[in-house]
């Protein structure tokens, strides 16, 4: 069986986001590899746009939130009557598998899709609602800023009619090592041990699952 056919019949949820976790992001994408230095080829997969957090700080997004850290991303916004409530529930335990390391090498970002609404004091608002801990930041910014943060981190539908529809977006977190690039990603509502364990296992000494583990 080769490896197409192997991740089509991977279909359990744990499973199925185990192996988008191992998916080189290259094999989706249509555009040539950047080539160049690491720190370039980051700086080209990552605009460096600035961008608002929900404590109303302007940060530019590769050079602040993503350069030499371990970080989650997801995208959502705080009026959503879909999956977000169930995505920010489910990443605050992911948040707790990391403990003490949340704000310190391990950082969460969720981004506005609507940043038209979504102010830095309806965002502050909305972390405090939820309860949300320091090392978890939620963003906002220009329109033109979020859809270009959308576009290049593989959020973008290929069809514009639903691309547009914005309570059809894609409910997964992106996840990676920006040093060692490393990157992979997994629905976002997945086990948020295995959330975890995906991180864990692109780390130089992390733990490595055996095929007997991902097959139960």
């Amino acid at each position: 069986m080769n490896k197409r056919n192997f991740l089509k019949n991977l279909t359990g949820a744990s499973l199925g986001a185990a192996a988008l976790a191992f998916v080189p992001e290259s094999v989706a994408k249509t555009h040539a590899p950047v080539i160049g230095s690491q720190a370039s080829r980051s700086k080209k997969t990552f605009p460096n746009v600035p961008v608002i957090t929900h404590e109303g700080k302007v940060v530019r997004f590769y050079d602040d939130l993503i350069k030499d850290k371990i970080v989650m991303i997801n995208f959502t916004y705080t009026d959503c009557k879909g999956i977000c409530p169930g995505m920010t529930a489910n990443l605050k335990r992911v948040y707790k598998e990391f403990g003490e390391r949340m704000g310190k090498d391990v950082f969460m970002y969720s981004i506005s899709l609507k940043p038209e609404h979504d102010t830095p004091a309806i965002l502050k608002a909305y972390t405090e609602m939820h309860k949300i801990q320091p090392g978890w930041t939620f963003l906002t910014g220009t329109k033109a800023n979020i859809e270009l943060l959308r576009e290049h981190l593989g959020y973008k539908f290929s069809d514009p009619g639903l691309d547009n529809d914005k309570s059809q977006h894609l409910g997964v977190v992106k996840f990676g090592i920006e040093s060692l690039e490393r990157w992979g990603m997994a629905p976002a509502l997945g086990d948020a041990k295995y959330l975890a364990e995906y991180v864990r296992w692109m780390e130089p000494n992390g733990s490595r699952p055996v095929l007997a583990e991902l097959l139960g």
